[in-house]
């Protein structure tokens, strides 16, 4: 029998601390952009409030964020499963195939929904 080692929890926190990390980071440099150029594009319009294209970019990169989160514990749980299915059935290839698709496609969703919310405050 294969003996298999789980991930440490310090590890499968630092990960999770990580993209955190990444995602505020991306959020406080979208802020910083987007006032930038929100304040060069008052000048012209004085109908464009600053503080909402902030919101706007927040908004944005926190549906990416959350959404790319989401798809990746998703994939990781139903990926682990699909393997061990596979390894007992390999007939099974294409029904899992096509459930780690549907998992990552949660990501492309949050893509999406800040490609739309973007295009809306620009």
């Amino acid at each position: 029998m294969i003996e298999t080692r789980r991930p440490s929890a310090f590890l499968s926190r630092l990960v999770i601390s990580l993209t955190v990390l990444v995602g505020v980071v991306t959020t406080l440099t979208l802020i910083v952009a987007g006032t930038a150029k929100a304040g060069e594009a008052a000048a012209p319009l004085a109908a464009v409030n600053p503080q909402i294209v902030g919101w706007g970019l927040i908004a944005a990169a926190l549906s990416t964020a959350l959404a790319a989160i989401g798809a990746g514990y998703a994939v990781a749980r139903v990926g682990s499963a699909a393997v061990g299915a596979i390894a007992e059935k390999p007939e099974l290839f294409g029904r899992a195939l096509v459930l780690v698709g549907l998992a990552e496609g949660i990501a492309i969703y949050g893509l999406i929904v800040s490609i739309l919310i973007l295009n809306r405050i620009a």
